[in-house]
């Protein structure tokens, strides 16, 4: 991997203050990413991203599994509401969900670049940015 790539900025959507915690450990000590970014709802994250002056988002770290609006139901509130700006996001499902329809839902998507299963690992991050960034 080149030293030289870097994710300019990193969002994660889990309702899971834990997983945060591990996540944002994660990316502080990697040295991977200038600007991480964490919600605890999908509601939350969706109105930062409809912002108008919200600048551009490399990575979504997306769980399935959380209350009033999961993971699915907020990947089409953003592309319905931000078009092309969210599509040219990677969208990333971190989840503990091993069910094999969730995974081919993702699949679906068309929008959901990687399925990853928790925890997020400094291999991860490095695989994603040599795939994508």
């Amino acid at each position: 991997m080149s030293n030289t790539k870097k994710i300019v900025r990193l969002i994660s959507i889990d309702d899971n203050a834990i997983d945060q915690m591990l996540i944002q450990r994660l990316v502080e000590r990697s040295g991977l990413v200038d600007d991480f970014l964490s919600f605890l709802s999908a509601e939350s994250a969706l109105k930062y991203l409809e912002s108008k002056d919200s600048p551009k988002v490399d990575i979504v770290l997306l769980d399935i599994n959380m209350p009033l609006m999961d993971g699915f139901e907020f990947l089409e509130a953003a592309v319905y509401k931000l078009g092309d700006k969210f599509s040219k996001c990677l969208v990333v499902m971190l989840t503990t969900s091993l069910n094999a329809k969730d995974l081919e839902r993702a699949e679906n998507t068309g929008i959901v670049k990687e399925y990853i299963n928790k925890p997020l690992t400094l291999n991860h991050l490095k695989e994603l940015i040599d795939s994508y960034i």
